[in-house]
């Protein structure tokens, strides 16, 4: 018999760890074991400068009763790439791609934020029957949501005077934990592990030589903002919008953007910074869980309501 206790207690999600050989690049990966084998799938695409572990509470929360599936790009995170390997955001795309292909996934609701919305967007240019919806935190796909200070970073060439030393004080453990921490109403939310994991492994071998070669690519998915726009523009897909609108790097006007190209997106803006889930779980995992209940089905062409915005 369940005690009261128990029936109050929200059961977390059974979680494997697990590794992939793609192309000679290992992925890690977490990968939630829901109770339905037919669960609805999110992907999970993480940003800068973090990995899979930035999904571990919503993992927690969520995949007792969704397949949530978070890999991890080379030069990030546990995943181990080769000498020699590129690292630009279209490699980072093909591992993830192939990745997806390897899991035998064939459809899925992409959650992007941050780097993974430049990989995400190349995986839906190229494999739209793939996207069932999307979920967008602070993942950046048009020039208003970049701001003066991304502007001047993602203008960044190994010719700029001084473009080193900008991109390598980036990856010190000060700027690391602003990044956490900055925008946020209290920072005592924001637990340390977060950034301090993130921060061994900016310092691991190889790995700052990876994040210079992204910083000076970043130009390419600011080039490719009209083909994402065009593609939100012809397919549609449900969207939910979550954004943490105090992003010293994306502010709100790029939350708001979404809306002309989806004009059935929903909208929701969270008093905080960059890495919302840190202290918004609570009011975003429901609406990541509503939102896969309510479109995980096909959604009929022209059946997606006006856009919402809710605070």
């Amino acid at each position: 018999m369940t005690s009261p206790a128990a029936a109050r207690i929200a059961v977390p999600a059974r979680t494997a760890h697990r590794r992939v050989d793609i192309d000679g690049v290992e992925v890690f990966y977490r990968e939630s074991l829901p109770e339905r084998a037919d669960a609805p799938v999110l992907l999970l695409l993480h940003g800068f400068p973090s990995a899979s572990h930035q999904f571990r509470r919503l993992i927690d929360a969520l995949g007792a009763h969704y397949r949530l599936i978070a890999p991890e790009y080379p030069g990030f995170g546990h995943t181990a790439a080769p000498e020699g390997f590129t690292y630009t955001f279209e490699r980072l795309a093909d591992v993830t791609e192939r990745f997806v292909e390897r899991l035998g996934l064939t459809r899925f609701t992409m959650y992007v934020f941050d780097f993974g919305a430049p990989v995400g967007f190349r995986l839906a240019l190229r494999h739209p029957e793939w996207i069932a919806g999307l979920v967008v935190q602070n993942g950046n796909a048009y020039a208003a949501g970049l701001s003066d200070a991304a502007r001047e970073f993602t203008a960044l060439t190994p010719d700029t005077p001084g473009a080193e030393e900008a991109i390598l004080g980036l990856l010190t453990l000060d700027a690391t934990r602003a990044q956490y921490e900055g925008g946020t109403a209290d920072p005592e939310l924001i637990a340390p592990e977060g950034w301090l994991l993130d921060q061994y492994f900016l310092d691991r071998p190889g790995r700052k030589r990876a994040q210079l070669a992204l910083a000076y690519d970043y130009r390419s998915n600011v080039a490719a903002y009209p083909a994402w726009q065009a593609w939100l523009r012809e397919h549609r897909p449900p969207t939910l919008i979550t954004w943490g609108v105090n992003d010293p790097f994306f502010p709100e006007p790029g939350a708001h953007a979404y809306l002309r190209d989806v004009p059935g997106a929903e909208l929701h803006l969270f008093d905080t910074g960059h890495f919302a889930l840190e202290d918004h779980l609570p009011e975003i995992a429901p609406l990541v869980a509503d939102f896969l209940d309510r479109t995980w089905a096909e959604v009929p062409p022209g059946g997606r309501g006006r856009g919402r915005l809710r605070k």
